[in-house]
């Protein structure tokens, strides 16, 4: 019998006009753009799949919270309304805002890393890790190896691997680390979670170890859907309840509130323990604000309190990961290699696999992205060697084994046309391969050289 369709659960009440452009203007803007999708106009993008960070469809209801803002300096309504929603929700006692989630990173380092320590966790993440070097400490990946093989089949690519966990141990001591930093759907992994058997496991470690266990939440809605979808014992339960026990397993979290939650701007540091929650509304004053808005305005938290209610409902779930797994299938049914099981926010394109003329010197990943725009006005975003940087003591690229275009879907936003327009263009984007060529930096920052770092062709 033929698969049921579907559609999404909600109905449309405005829209935003796109600009057409053509496959020429389309080159000059890539071209003057220095290759970088980041530096492209929004006003030049016919599909914008560069991130689902902060560009979702608000609901009514949020809308309405907008509306209520309160915008007092001190003791704002919407803070106590979010404060109460995070704990009711996600577990965590104490709460401080701040403008986005590398705000949370940012002061959650400062408070835990001193000079010569090791943060192990499931994947690098590009301003996570920064924030910890900035801090004086040494990022170490102990994320299984199935999670580097965009092929395996595994279910949670996100899981930890103990072995890789007790070697650190046994290198440099538990004393040199101050926390195990775990992201729920583990981004540059292609989107795949963990599960909830390898997070206990992750925790009964962390305090017999006695080292904090920090939650990169920025996508723990998503992850909580594979585990009700993947996981044995969790079919019955619902992903508010998955979404509960995830983050009561951790000591603290930093959460990007632009994502799972679907707000255009926000996030926070939430903890459990109390004189970590003193240090953090020290240096909350400092680099965001007031410890009861912290870089957001009232509305802002009122609109992110309805967000995070509106993010662990069963059908908005599954109507979020089923687009994306209908643009998976779409794309693996003409033969374009890309990242399984099909993540949670995007689909991930295998770069090397697409355009293997281009070593990964000249950055295939980011010559992808530049090809695609300029065959369909689609923009996507590099998740390889220029998101990984560069060694800070031998100054050469990391060359990480996953070489990635992401396809990044919003929350609410695009049709299941959208998604047929995409895949068609990925392929024809594939048929013309040998016509891409490599990059070069012209332009290269020292720190997160993706968003800012300016390209030539070669050859």
């Amino acid at each position: 019998m033929k698969k049921r369709s579907w559609a999404e659960p909600y109905k449309i009440k405005m829209v935003e006009l796109l600009k057409m452009t053509t496959k020429e203007e389309r080159e000059k803007a890539i071209a003057e753009a220095g290759f970088n999708t980041f530096l492209l106009k929004s006003e030049d993008v016919y599909i914008d799949l560069l991130t689902d960070s902060g560009v979702g469809a608000m609901s009514d209801r949020q809308w309405s919270g907008i509306m209520m803002g309160d915008e007092a300096y001190a003791g704002s309504r919407n803070f106590y309304h979010l404060r109460d929603t995070i704990e009711d929700y996600y577990s965590y006692k104490f709460t401080v805002p701040t403008h986005q989630g590398r705000g949370a990173e940012n002061i959650l380092s400062q408070i835990l890393i001193k000079d010569g320590d090791y943060v192990p966790g499931n994947m690098y993440f590009t301003t996570t890790r920064l924030h910890q070097e900035l801090a004086g400490g040494t990022f170490v990946d102990i994320i299984i190896d199935e999670a580097h093989d965009p092929v395996s089949p595994h279910p949670f690519k996100g899981n930890v691997d103990f072995n890789k966990l007790n070697q650190l141990v046994e290198k440099v001591g538990a004393k040199k680390i101050p926390y195990v930093c775990i992201a729920t759907c583990v981004n540059m992994a292609g989107g795949q979670p963990i599960s909830l058997e390898n997070l206990r496991e992750l925790k009964n470690w962390c305090s017999k170890h006695e080292i904090l266990l920090v939650h990169d939440m920025t996508r723990v809605a998503e992850n909580a859907y594979f585990i009700q979808q993947r996981e044995e014992g969790y079919q019955d339960k619902s992903v508010k309840q998955i979404v509960h026990e995830i983050c009561s397993l951790t000591d603290a979290a930093t959460m990007s509130s632009k994502k799972d939650a679907m707000v255009n701007i926000g996030g926070f540091l939430a903890m459990n323990d109390e004189a970590l929650y003193e240090k953090a509304c020290e240096l909350v004053v400092v680099y965001e604000g007031l410890h009861t808005y912290g870089g957001m305005a009232g509305r802002d938290m009122e609109a992110l309190a309805i967000g995070i209610t509106e993010s662990v409902q069963d059908d908005h779930m599954a109507a979020r990961i089923g687009q994306i797994a209908y643009l998976g299938e779409c794309l693996e049914a003409e033969g374009v290699p890309i990242v399984k099981p099909y993540g949670g926010h995007a689909i991930f394109l295998d770069a090397k696999a697409i355009l293997p003329n281009i070593p990964q010197s000249q950055y295939p990943a980011q010559a992808l992205a530049a090809a695609l725009y300029v065959e369909s006005g689609i923009r996507a975003m590099e998740r390889g060697v220029v998101s990984a940087g560069r060694n800070k003591e031998t100054g050469e690229d990391h060359m990480p084994k996953l070489e990635l275009v992401r396809l990044t879907i919003p929350r609410r936003v695009y049709t299941q046309a959208h998604m047929d327009v995409t895949a068609e263009s990925v392929v024809e984007v594939m048929k013309n391969a040998d016509q891409v060529k490599g990059l070069r930096f012209v332009y290269e920052p020292n720190m997160l050289r993706f968003f800012q770092g300016r390209f030539e062709q070669v050859g």
